[in-house]
C-alpha cells in the first residue's frame, strides 16, 4: 500500500468512525430523521442533466450571458421560503474567489451549497450532503477545487501555521503526495480524491450512486477564465 492509499485509507476509516458514532447519538437522542423517505419535493432532473445543468450555466458565466439574475428574486423568496428544491450540491473551497452560485449562474434554491477551505470532506460535511441527496433530492454533488488554492499551497509547504490551520494539511496530503509541488496538479487530484472519498465513506450517497439517483463528481474552477473543468 503506498503513503497516498495509506492516507486515503486512514481518513476513510475515520470519517467511518465519526459518522458512525454521529448515528449513535441521533439513536441515543431520540431523533427521528428518516432519510430514506424525501420529505420535499424533489428535482426531476437525472443525474447526468442535473451535471449538464451547472455545466451551461458555467458557460454562461464566463460568456457574460448570465440569466440567473432576471429572475423575481420577490417570487423566488416567497417559493423558497417553507421548503427548498435544489438540483444540484457543491462541495468547495471557502474561498471568497468561488461565489458558487455565480460561476454556475444559478439563483436562490437551485444549489445545496457546502464550504470548508481546501474543499475536504469531513463527517460535517458528509452529513450534510446526505440530507441534500436523500433528503431534498439533489442529483449531482460537484466537489470544486480552485486554482491558487491556499489550502493546498499550505499543504505542499508544510509550514509551522498558527491556530487550527494545520488540521487541514492531513485531508490534503494524499493529493499532494500524488501530484507533488505542482500547486494545479495537486488541488486537481485533491479534488478527485475528495470525491472518491465522499463517494466510499458515505453510505447513503454511495448506495444512491449505485442506484444512479445521484453523480459524485471533482470539478476544478480556474480563477483567471472562470471556467469549470469537470475532472472525472
Amino acid at each position: 500500500m503506498t503513503p497516498s492509499s495509506e492516507s486515503l485509507f486512514s481518513r476513510r476509516q475515520l470519517l467511518r468512525g465519526g459518522l458512525s458514532a454521529a448515528a449513535a447519538s441521533l439513536v441515543a437522542g431520540s431523533l427521528d430523521l428518516t432519510l430514506a423517505t424525501p420529505i420535499l419535493a424533489q428535482s426531476t432532473l437525472s443525474p447526468s442533466a442535473a451535471l449538464d445543468q451547472l455545466m451551461a450555466g458555467n458557460k454562461r458565466f464566463t460568456s457574460g450571458k448570465m440569466t440567473a439574475h432576471e429572475q423575481d428574486l420577490v417570487v423566488l423568496k416567497q417559493h423558497t421560503e417553507a421548503k427548498q428544491e435544489p438540483f444540484a450540491a457543491v462541495l468547495s473551497c471557502a474561498d471568497s474567489r468561488v461565489p458558487v452560485e455565480l460561476i454556475f449562474d444559478q439563483t436562490i434554491g437551485q444549489i445545496f451549497v457546502t464550504r470548508v477551505a481546501g474543499n475536504v470532506v469531513t463527517p460535517e460535511l458528509i452529513g450534510s450532503l446526505e440530507y441534500g441527496a436523500a433528503v431534498l433530492g439533489t442529483k449531482v454533488i460537484l466537489v470544486v477545487g480552485h486554482s491558487n488554492c491556499g489550502a493546498v499551497k499550505a499543504t505542499i509547504q508544510g509550514k509551522d501555521v498558527p491556530g487550527q490551520i494545520s488540521s487541514l494539511f492531513p485531508h490534503i496530503q494524499a493529493a499532494v503526495d500524488q501530484a507533488g509541488p505542482d500547486l494545479a496538479a495537486a488541488t486537481k487530484a485533491n479534488a478527485i480524491n475528495q470525491a472518491k472519498l465522499l463517494r466510499q465513506s458515505s453510505t447513503v450517497i454511495s448506495a444512491m450512486v449505485k442506484e444512479e439517483k445521484v453523480k459524485v463528481v471533482g470539478a476544478f474552477y480556474d480563477l483567471a477564465t472562470g471556467v469549470v473543468m469537470l475532472l472525472e
